[in-house]
């Protein structure tokens, strides 16, 4: 089966508080979208890797994976949604009728979680998503605008799961929900919320809680200690 890869990777990553979007970061001498795509493109299944960017981006071109023939680079949007839906508009549904979704900021997501995720949607034609369960004890914040956060409640955490990328879902199911769900107005955060408004339904694969999303500045440094010692 050959499954097209989208990586969304058209945001400006502002909690970074860096000169540059994070995925244009550098980690042992490489941005941590060419760890990601590398990543992707070591899986057999991956013919084409669909990039996300900004239609202004001036760094992906000086990029070695600019001038990779699998790479096709596609104008992204304002929100993460709007770049995945742009990036399935792209691909030919027919040539790839499953299509995985993965954020440019997991560089360190293990192939054998990939692998682990692909067999199970492809055995159950079910689209499914990379997911952690929660360890930690779960407090729901007051709705308060003034003064501390405060406890409302402890949230039971025993069906808890921290979702993750990449997801892989159906291109033409996935593509008509994000359509629908944006043109209804839905908040959608990631691919499986789409599909879960739509009314499909998404397996829960449990991967590795190291697959962890560069966001704050000290991600990245967390990111360099693991990359270290692989």
């Amino acid at each position: 089966m050959t499954i097209a890869m989208l990586i969304p990777a058209a945001g400006v990553g502002s909690r970074m508080q860096a000169d540059r979007p994070k995925q244009y970061l550098t980690l042992a001498n490489q941005t941590v979208l060419e760890h990601t795509a590398a990543k992707l493109l070591t899986l057999p299944e991956a013919r084409r890797l669909f990039l996300a960017l900004s239609p202004n981006d001036p760094y992906f071109p000086t990029l070695p994976l600019a001038k990779d023939p699998r790479v096709c680079r596609v104008a992204g949007g304002a929100e993460r949604a709007d770049s995945v839906l742009a990036g399935l508009l792209a691909i030919d549904a027919e040539q790839f009728p499953w299509t995985l979704v993965h954020d440019a900021a997991r560089p360190l997501v293990q192939l054998s979680d990939i692998r682990q995720l692909i067999e199970a949607c492809l055995q159950s034609g079910t689209g499914g998503i990379l997911a952690s369960p929660v360890r930690d004890t779960m407090k729901r914040g007051s709705t308060q605008t003034q003064g501390p956060s405060l406890v409302a409640e402890t949230v039971e955490r025993r069906q808890l799961w921290h979702a993750l990328t990449p997801q892989l879902f159906p291109t033409v199911l996935l593509r008509d929900a994000l359509q629908r769900a944006l043109a209804a107005g839905v908040a959608i955060t990631d691919e499986a919320s789409a599909m879960e408004w739509a009314g499909h339904p998404v397996q829960l694969i449990p991967g590795r809680a190291d697959n962890l999303k560069i966001t704050q500045p000290e991600d990245l440094a967390l990111a360099r200690f693991y990359l270290e010692q692989a």
